[in-house]
């Protein structure tokens, strides 16, 4: 079994989107403006996710490939991050929410490649393995940048500085124009659509694979919705952390970005727990079990307060830790040739990222930060519906895949490959790949 590169996309993702609650609640400050108006930030980032996976960026990916869209998503990563400079030096909003819509473009860029790329490159039955495993890296870059950003960037500064800010967003124009060189001359294998019609075909008996048109892909548009109002509501919890830890607790800033990053924390060890427990349970299972977990503790998040309380929100963040790549993994199996155009849209669900932060923050202008989490727990309700339904109408296809031997090797080459069912065939060995199990699996 060849082994799949783990792109360095999620580090960066999620680098930015945790230096982005901080710089939420650091601009609150510097620039005197409301909790909501702050959500603006979340409304630009986000909001290019709605606009790019639809459009550009899914049309660059099938028309060109993998290794071409990652290499733009990074330059136009680049290009954002060096507006936050002049967008720092005039104390703009306006100009670091559209520094901001540039970055969130380029990254969402990324993950219309990254994300489809791991998943599908490699054996079917470890697709959610393989981009969990990924995406628990990604979580370094979470717990890295609330500490970075208060002991680092933000610390032995007054409230209303915002150098260090064009300095960090120069830091990282430098080093993603540096990946993108590299990915420039690094050799990435293309995985295309007719490659993924006909592992789908391969497994068909044991998923009921169907070939359909795309508006007849009913659990992948479920999952669009689901993944937006999910995305939509962690990204109001996140962006609303640092604020309700100052209001439970009475915390400085400071001590509430500390517990911001012990939140993130535990939301990189469920990551990694749950990519090890998928080697053993059903990845729809650990969704529902995941999904359950969160609606309760977002729950007792509103009506406890103090330290109670941020634990609770702390272990929101835990069980947050697998839904989005369990979400995207779930609901582009069995698209076959529609894969990457599925893949864009899921992306392109992340926008709900722009819609969440502002209504929480609008409510906790008015109600308080703990009451503000209602807003989150309706997205929740609305995501939670999703592994309800997988597994209860799904369970065939999602289960068939996971049984399939796809992509493994066997004395006679790997499972599904053209060259191995013609030397089998020249054996007088006449069954398909992918109806039987192989025995002596090479793994």
């Amino acid at each position: 079994m060849k082994p799949v590169p783990l792109f360095p996309h999620p580090s960066l993702t999620h680098l930015q989107y945790g230096l982005l609650d901080v710089l939420n609640a650091k601009f609150q400050t510097a620039l005197n403006i409301t909790a909501a108006k702050a959500g603006g930030l979340q409304g630009a980032y986000f909001g290019a996710y709605f606009i790019g996976p639809p459009t550009y960026s899914g049309w660059i990916v099938r028309r060109f490939g993998y290794r071409w869209t990652f290499i733009l998503g990074l330059l136009i990563y680049a290009v954002g991050s060096l507006m936050f400079w002049p967008s720092a030096v005039y104390r703009s909003f306006g100009g670091f929410c559209g520094s901001l819509f540039i970055v969130g473009s380029g990254l969402s860029t990324l993950e219309v490649s990254a994300n489809p790329f791991i998943a599908t490159c490699g054996p079917p039955r470890l697709s959610e393995f393989r981009l969990e495993l990924s995406q628990s890296f990604q979580a370094i870059g979470s717990v890295m940048a609330p500490l970075l950003a208060s002991r680092v960037f933000f610390s032995h500064t007054e409230p209303n500085d915002l150098s260090k800010v064009q300095w960090t967003y120069l830091g990282i124009a430098a080093f993603v124009t540096l990946l993108a060189v590299v990915f420039y001359f690094a050799p990435i294998p293309e995985v295309t659509d007719a490659d993924m019609e006909l592992q789908a075909e391969l497994s068909a008996s044991l998923t009921g694979y169907e070939d359909k048109p795309m508006r007849r892909q009913y659990k992948l548009f479920f999952g669009v919705a689901a993944q937006f109002c999910y995305v939509g509501a962690q990204v109001g919890v996140a962006a609303n952390f640092i604020n309700y830890c100052v209001e439970s607790a009475g915390l400085t800033h400071a001590a509430a970005s500390d517990r911001y990053a012990i939140g993130q924390g535990l939301f990189a060890v469920g990551r990694f727990a749950a990519a090890g427990a998928m080697m053993v349970v059903k990845p729809r299972y650990i969704l529902l079990a995941f999904m359950s977990a969160i609606m309760l503790f977002i729950s007792l998040s509103i009506g406890l307060y103090g330290e109670t309380g941020i634990a609770m929100l702390s272990l929101v963040l835990f069980f947050e830790s697998c839904i989005f790549p369990t979400i995207f993994t779930l609901s582009i199996r069995g698209l076959g040739r529609h894969t990457k155009r599925g893949s864009s849209w899921i992306v392109a669900a992340v926008s709900g990222g722009a819609l969440f932060p502002s209504l929480t923050g609008l409510l906790a202008d008015k109600k308080g930060y703990h009451k503000g989490m209602a807003v989150p727990l309706v997205g929740f309700s609305v995501a939670f519906a999703y592994p309800v339904y997988l597994n209860t109408l799904c369970r065939r296809e999602l289960d068939g895949f996971r049984e399939t031997k796809i992509g493994y090797a066997d004395e006679h080459g790997v499972i599904g490959d053209a060259k191995r069912d013609e030397r089998r065939e020249s054996l007088g060995v006449t069954e398909k790949a992918g109806v039987r199990y192989a025995e002596n699996l090479d793994v």
